[in-house]
């Protein structure tokens, strides 16, 4: 019984220090969104499912939840944050070339339609970011208009 009890002090001691010690926050300017916005000029409904659901894994700007304060858990969040970025950062939108920012509408409306996204694990603790079916299909039908405007785009070039 000592044993254990001189784990479980040990494990309580590491925890503590842990806490002193978290990854980099994914704190950008949103300033950084403004080129994507202005180009692909979502709808004001449009834009805010984007802000609610998309934008705090998929750009540089993130609003982080109380429980983030928490080692382990921020390095959870910040794991999951880091491949939604390299899937799709609207942040960098700016310097993706036509062709990428025609393949990632596609995936956009794609993951959505299939209900991919936003992940599960992001709406359990983001009630607001779980799509209702009309919400969807606003999203879908846009993201399927800037893609085309894209192909458009890339047929005149």
């Amino acid at each position: 019984m000592k044993i254990i009890k001189k784990i479980l002090v040990f494990l309580l001691v590491v925890f503590v220090i842990m806490q002193f010690f978290g990854p980099d926050k994914n704190q950008g300017e949103l300033s950084s969104l403004d080129a994507f916005l202005a180009e692909a000029n979502p709808p004001e409904n449009v834009k805010m499912i984007l802000k609610e659901t998309c934008f705090d894994c998929h750009s540089n700007v993130t609003r982080y939840p109380w429980y983030n304060r928490i080692t382990p858990v921020n390095y959870w969040i910040d794991g999951h944050i880091d491949h939604g970025k390299g899937e799709l950062n609207f942040s960098k939108w700016s310097s993706y070339s036509l062709k990428r920012k025609e393949h990632k509408m596609e995936e956009v409306w794609e993951e959505v339609a299939k209900k991919k996204m936003p992940l599960a694990s992001y709406t359990w603790t983001h009630s607001d970011a779980n799509l209702t079916q009309e919400q969807i299909d606003i999203v879908v039908t846009w993201a399927k208009k800037i893609q085309a405007d894209y192909k458009t785009q890339m047929k005149a070039n």
